[in-house]
């Protein structure tokens, strides 16, 4: 038996590769010295050495490792440490998009049951997507209903045509009432601007928080009928395991003509709630 110093400069392969090699169980060493922790290794293992580095390119490569970063791992100057924090990040990986994948899946799942059940293909498509904080002046107020919101704009639009305000974003309008009312919606719209513009009576600018879990769907046609997106983007939350943990906003993508109308069939909207799984 040689000691692995040895087997090394026979083999011109480094140390640290030798005990990657053994740490993955790709070439062991004969005897391992219960006192010192010496590994020994026969000669005869040279041949099985030259195939074990073949081998290791593979593993890795199946692992999902690049050429550059296999070449890494292997590199006699890569410290034990840092080939066990780069398999330790590999594995964080892997565990992200098994996530990722599996929620993919309980989504295809769902799709194939609504198509069983209900005999159709569902024209909302529900995304989880992450939405960044976002600058705005806003007014907020209590208004019999949702359309009745036209004067909370008339407010916030007078005020940034005064100050000459540049708009970097869709409106929006925020939904605060923890759960649906008939009548007295506590309504908040704002509009995304770039500038520290100074607040004014009801006029506020501040900082429209970001989550890292949005459910979104885009309703397309008149305000009359985005009731079906609610109920489906609804469904869609409780159906996939997630609930809602802030109020809701609406996105005026494109705005009817002329304003306030509630049946331009070219209107679109994008409705978000800000989610979590349970």
């Amino acid at each position: 038996m040689i000691r692995i110093g040895d087997f090394s400069k026979l083999s011109r392969v480094s140390v640290k590769t030798l005990r990657f090699y053994d740490e993955m169980g790709l070439l062991k060493p004969i005897e391992v010295d219960r006192f010192t922790g010496y590994r020994y290794y026969e000669f005869d293992q040279l041949t099985t050495l030259y195939r074990t580095a073949g081998i290791a390119s593979v593993a890795l490569k199946d692992l999902g490792f690049s050429l550059e970063e296999i070449g890494r791992l292997l590199d006699s100057d890569l410290s034990t440490e840092q080939m066990r924090g780069m398999l330790k990040l590999r594995k964080a990986e892997i565990r992200q998009q098994v996530q990722e994948e599996t929620e993919r899946l309980e989504r295809v799942e769902l799709w194939l049951r609504q198509i069983e059940q209900e005999n159709f293909m569902s024209k909302y498509d529900v995304v989880i997507k992450k939405i960044d904080p976002v600058k705005v002046a806003s007014v907020r107020g209590v208004v019999p209903t949702p359309p009745d919101q036209r004067t909370l704009w008339d407010e916030l639009m007078d005020y940034l045509h005064q100050q000459n305000a540049r708009m970097i974003g869709p409106p929006q309008a925020v939904y605060h009432d923890g759960e649906f009312k008939e009548r007295d919606w506590d309504i908040e719209v704002c509009m995304p601007i770039n500038e520290d513009l100074a607040p004014n009576g009801n006029v506020k600018v501040h900082d429209l928080p970001g989550f890292e879990k949005m459910a979104c769907v885009v309703h397309t046609g008149p305000f009359a009928t985005i009731g079906e997106a609610y109920d489906a983007i609804a469904k869609w939350i409780d159906q996939n395991g997630y609930q809602i943990v802030g109020p809701g906003r609406e996105l005026n993508l494109r705005v009817p003509e002329p304003l306030g109308n509630q049946n331009d069939p070219n209107t679109v909207n994008e409705i978000q709630f800000p989610v979590k799984k349970i």
